[in-house]
């Protein structure tokens, strides 16, 4: 870059120039933009498009000039930085406490009411023959429920952020962005459902000591049926929230992650339920049939990473975006087992209500609070650089204790577990038939493991996020897999804990 040493001088001088000079070219610049080409101002005051005068324009700038485009002046990264705050800043919409509190409440609620319908569900389900016959199926529940965290929330979080950043103002970015990432998302459903069924087969076999081959295939066919329906329908859901949300002035962070799962689980477990009932129905007489199931999903394979290739950003998780969600779905199997393992006791067989209940509000919880934290760090901060209060030794106190909106989120998210949990507590109680309130030992103790749970994964989130942004990875494709798992392992542990000790003390009929 050539700066004139008179003219540096000259303008040095002479600030009223500048001034008036602005001012001149303030109708200018208007008809610059409605052309089409980002306007700059050059240091003889004229104005013009990058597009008409980018190839042309000599050498002559200075770096008093005004909006010099990115190709014609090399800014240093803490600039690009800075101005990449001022532009997107206003990307988030402003909220108080209590618009923060309504905005997560309702979802929050729609949720809860979600997996309290998936607990009853499957409460009713679990005496039918294939559950019955395959306990197997048991293992697979958590891992199936937990892809609405790798593949739901990650999608809603992702989407979010790009809303929020203002890169969905073009409708043919938009398209190519939701294309993309829903036939990514069908891509890893595919692939998990069938991993997800595999581990629930090799754990199943190392509990018990076999495991027929046509069990497998029913587990096999089953998981990736519903992975797949269900990640199809639930993701066109959210496109349609995401974008809606957007339009009404409403931060998609406080709602998209928590409606992701409102009825998630409850389909989920819907489509597991028939298709593993259908699939075991007719494994003895037209096992062809199972076999078709899945060829014809693992044949869809290469229509989905072509249609994921079409879009810069998911090509990227198509490469890289592996290793979170198969680590997260084989955390996932673990609280499958431990949920096997509790299940096959008559004395603990109550758990099967409860288990989506607290498994399900940590994950959304923690989702909302990760995808807030990973928004902010994406459109106030560039690759690799954190807050200053996050570059020591962490500290529990740093998450709740601040005046940040996500200091106040953590408190409201945290403070919603008791109330929340009650009720859908009292809730399950209700639709089992039961016509006073539950036991006050298993309000205690179920509300208690609760708020442990949710304190630890939003500790847990603040650490990791900053940690995966610190090392230069996506929060919003790694960080929601694993929190949304560890809310399955650590929920279904607390609660096999928790009526244990129920038993223990002779509190079991209240399950």
């Amino acid at each position: 870059m050539v700066v004139p040493e008179s003219q540096h001088e000259h303008l040095n001088q002479n600030d009223s120039i500048g001034q008036d000079t602005t001012q001149q070219c303030r109708p200018s610049l208007c008809l610059s933009q409605h052309f089409g080409g980002p306007p700059y101002l050059s240091t003889n005051g004229s104005v013009a498009s990058l597009n008409t005068r980018i190839d042309n324009e000599p050498q002559e700038y200075t770096e008093t000039d005004f909006l010099l485009p990115t190709k014609l002046y090399g800014a240093s990264t803490y600039s690009r930085s800075m101005r990449a705050k001022d532009a997107r800043s206003s990307g988030v919409p402003a909220e108080t406490v209590c618009s923060m509190v309504l905005q997560i409440l309702i979802p929050f609620l729609l949720a809860g009411f979600g997996t309290v319908s998936a607990g009853i569900l499957l409460d009713v389900v679990q005496s039918w023959d294939v559950f019955q016959e395959i306990t197997e199926i048991f293992i697979l529940v958590p891992a199936i429920l937990g892809m609405k965290g790798n593949l739901e929330m990650t999608l809603a979080s992702r989407l979010s952020t790009a809303v929020n950043g203002r890169k969905t103002e073009s409708a043919r970015e938009m398209w190519m962005l939701i294309i993309g990432n829903l036939a990514l998302k069908q891509l890893q459903a595919t692939v998990l459902g069938l991993l997800a069924a595999l581990m629930a087969a090799v754990f199943g076999w190392m509990a018990e000591g076999k495991m027929p081959f046509n069990h497998v295939v029913v587990l096999c066919s089953t998981s990736v049926s519903t992975a797949f329906m269900a990640s199809l329908l639930q993701g066109v859901i959210m496109v349609g929230v995401i974008t809606g949300t957007r339009r009404l002035g409403i931060n998609p962070d406080n709602i998209a992650t928590p409606l992701a799962s409102s009825f998630g689980d409850l389909i989920t477990l819907a489509f597991l339920a028939g298709f593993s009932q259908w699939f075991f129905s007719i494994m003895d007489f037209y096992s062809y049939v199972l076999y078709l199931v899945d060829l014809l999903f693992l044949c869809l394979i290469p229509l989905w990473i072509i249609l994921t290739s079409k879009h810069p950003a998911s090509l990227i998780l198509l490469r890289t975006g592996w290793e979170p969600i198969i680590t997260a779905m084989l955390i996932s199997s673990i609280g499958g087992v431990i949920l096997h393992k509790t299940v096959s006791d008559p004395n603990l067989a109550g758990i099967i209500v409860y288990a989506p209940v607290i498994n399900g509000i940590g994950g959304n919880l923690v989702s909302i609070q990760s995808s807030r934290l990973s928004t902010n760090l994406h459109l106030n901060y560039s690759s690799r650089e954190v807050p200053e209060d996050r570059r020591g030794c962490y500290s529990p106190c740093t998450v709740f204790f601040g005046s940040g909106a996500n200091h106040q989120s953590a408190r409201v998210l945290l403070l919603l577990v008791i109330p929340g949990q009650f009720i859908f507590l009292y809730t399950i109680h209700l639709m089992k038939g039961g016509s006073t309130l539950p036991s006050l030992l298993l309000i205690i103790t179920f509300l208690f493991a609760s708020l442990i749970q949710v304190f630890a994964l939003l500790c847990l989130a603040d650490c990791l996020v900053h940690c995966l942004w610190r090392r230069g990875k996506d929060p919003d494709s790694y960080a929601i897999p694993y929190l949304t798992a560890l809310s399955d392992l650590l929920g279904t542990a607390l609660l096999s804990l928790n009526l244990f000790i129920l038993w223990c003390l002779g509190d079991a009929g209240s399950l």
